[in-house]
């Protein structure tokens, strides 16, 4: 790739922003453009709690996807923070993908969204990304879809696409590459994100508690590595890194969930994070959890800042 740099001044470098209400596939979208997992995903709406960055090398560019919280109208401090998070993303990026999920009809959030992006420079171009095109089978109604989705703003280009089938992934890649200045690559060749281990691990502790819970925990749920060391007089050919993390609620009832009955919850949460934790860190892992009580967390200024919001 370096050598495509060097070609010549057509190598593009930039970052584009995935923007959207909350859970319009923006996670797995950058994760199918990335090619590699970078950012936790959920059926639950609002996984996404930080801007994150996944990495695309291509030979003619560098694509660094920023995908962001949903924003939406907050309830909370911590919604609030959130909204602070895209806002602060969207004024520095070089273009805006505004997703909007193929099965579901324009509504309040996206037209609040909309507004938001209008007050964008102009210079930001902003293309429509209809997600999850794959649960439309009839043509006439995506094409309705793509027509409703193109009255929300001044869009320089739509393109439907799945994140599970790749149908145009890689045509949204063009597009988006296609609207960033000419430079020379930003990271290093084979970086995939530049999200923080101790992020990240966080992460995928979280996206594995957030399986098969009630509606009302999900937002509840903070996750905090406290550090992460490797096991003293281990062998160099069987390394061991010891993984200590705390989970925070906001209830005692809720903690009782996330356990579980006899701990086979919390259990069950600690192995199919570890399996994750592994498999990015290249090395096998005590994962050693706990579940706390932060009681109403998302709403106290003192307690966001010491769970890093």
């Amino acid at each position: 790739m370096a050598a495509s740099a060097e070609a010549g001044a057509q190598f593009r470098s930039g970052f584009a922003c995935f923007v959207g209400r909350p859970n319009a596939g923006k996670s797995t979208l950058t994760n199918a453009l990335v090619g590699s997992k970078v950012a936790i995903t959920s059926g639950r709406p609002q996984t996404t709690r930080h801007a994150v960055r996944g990495i695309v090398h291509r030979d003619d560019a560098q694509l660094v996807l920023v995908d962001t919280p949903g924003l939406h109208r907050p309830r909370t401090l911590l919604g609030q923070r959130l909204n602070d998070v895209v806002r602060a993303t969207l004024s520095e990026v070089d273009v805006v993908a505004f997703c909007v999920p193929a099965n579901e009809a324009v509504g309040p959030g996206d037209r609040f969204i909309a507004g938001e992006l209008a007050r964008l420079p102009k210079r930001t171009p902003l293309v429509a990304v209809v997600t999850k095109s794959d649960l439309v089978s009839d043509r006439d109604a995506l094409g309705a879809q793509l027509l409703a989705v193109c009255s929300l703003a001044d869009f320089v280009d739509v393109v439907p696409v799945s994140a599970v089938s790749s149908f145009q992934v890689g045509l949204l890649a063009d597009v988006l590459v296609s609207r960033l200045p000419p430079g020379p690559p930003l990271y290093p060749d084979g970086e995939l994100t530049d999200e923080p281990e101790q992020v990240m691990v966080a992460e995928l502790v979280r996206e594995a508690a957030l399986e098969g819970v009630r509606d009302e925990l999900p937002h509840s749920l903070a996750v905090v590595v406290e550090e992460m060391i490797p096991r003293e007089d281990r062998p160099a050919d069987r390394p061991l890194l010891d993984v200590h993390v705390n989970v925070y609620v906001e209830r005692q009832s809720q903690k009782a969930i996330v356990i579980g009955a006899k701990g086979a919850r919390l259990k069950d949460v600690g192995t199919r994070a570890r399996t994750q934790i592994e498999a990015l860190l290249g090395t096998p892992v005590y994962l050693d959890l706990h579940v706390k009580v932060a009681k109403d967390w998302q709403r106290d200024p003192r307690q966001l800042r010491r769970l890093g919001f």
